[in-house]
């Protein structure tokens, strides 16, 4: 199990965002070992239907950053989800009236328990977790969030992968009448994304289902999306409903969108720039107008936990 250095081990108590940002203590990495998330009784996930539904029996997690997250404003008036419109605020206007229940996920391909599954279902053998983790977007800005979600890991494990599965591929919502922006040919809908299956199985992977203890906004990807800290924003699928196990890498929106600037890997590098802007710094949302960008840190600060899945691969080429 990787367990971060004391000073990046965040335990804030699931509660309100004022809570958050007036805790400032941090437990020691030895504590941490000793007392386990997983000690205790297991918890079975539930997320109530609703607008900003609060989460029950939401567990710690030494994988979070001690980092100040964003506001809650922040994070749910600015972010891209194309299906909603391609303006920052787009999301947060065209998705209030988006009804993310009832909600089902199929999940296929080389697995030994396929099938279609209602939300409620598919998250209940699993525990929810609170995850602080930073965001980098490919846009060169960046947010600090704090997810709640539960270990992709666990749900792989679930589902029972054969050998044949290298990869896992996810598919969004493709609705029209609901999702505005998918009435535009901005991507091939519906969007398309997809891991190695080292990368669904780190233990930093994860299928968020809230932030800040609550459930997910509409636009930020309700009921259930993807986050994959050390990559780029834009692989964090939103809305899923489809999980796939399969033997060849699959198709992702972007990468078929614009391949010569959008890679399957993703990983932040501040040392490959976009073909239009450079990589190696970023602006936090947030920081203020006049606030100087800081520097991108190398899979965006996760490497101790991700560059070894990455041995040997030219990530320039694979990027």
């Amino acid at each position: 199990m990787l367990i971060k250095k004391p000073s990046d081990i965040r335990p804030s108590e699931i509660t309100s965002e004022s809570n958050y940002l007036n805790r400032r203590q941090f437990m020691r990495a030895g504590s941490i070992a000793g007392a386990s998330l997983l000690a205790g009784p297991a918890l079975s996930a539930v997320v109530p239907a609703g607008d900003r539904a609060k989460l029950p029996d939401v567990r710690k997690s030494p994988y979070s950053t001690s980092e100040k997250p964003n506001s809650y404003e922040d994070i749910t008036t600015y972010n891209n989800s194309y299906e909603f419109g391609t303006g920052k605020e787009d999301p947060f206007r065209n998705a209030q009236d988006f009804e993310a229940r009832p909600w089902s996920i199929t999940v296929d391909g080389h697995a030994e328990k396929t099938g279609t599954f209602d939300f409620d279902d598919f998250i209940k053998p699993f525990d929810l977790e609170e995850r602080i983790y930073r965001m980098r977007c490919v846009e060169a800005w960046s947010m600090v969030i704090p997810w709640v979600g539960i270990s992709l890991a666990d749900i792989v494990k679930h589902h029972n992968p054969t050998s044949k599965a290298k990869y896992v591929a996810f598919e969004t919502l493709y609705d029209r009448k609901r999702m505005p922006g998918q009435r535009r040919r901005v991507l091939d809908w519906p969007y398309r994304e997809g891991l190695t299956i080292a990368e669904a199985t780190n233990p930093l992977t994860i299928l968020a289902v809230g932030v800040y203890g609550e459930s997910m906004p509409n636009q930020n990807g309700a009921p259930i999306r993807l986050v994959v800290p050390w990559k780029y924003g834009f692989k964090g699928i939103k809305g899923i409903v489809r999980i796939s196990f399969t033997e060849k890498q699959p198709p992702v929106s972007w990468n078929l969108s614009a391949p010569h600037e959008y890679g399957f890997y993703a990983n932040v590098n501040p040392e490959v720039d976009h073909p239009r802007w450079s990589q190696a710094t970023e602006r936090r949302i947030g920081s203020g107008l006049f606030a100087p960008r800081i520097p991108t840190q190398m899979f965006n600060g996760y490497g101790e936990q991700v560059a070894h899945l990455y041995k040997g691969l030219d990530l320039r080429k694979n990027y």
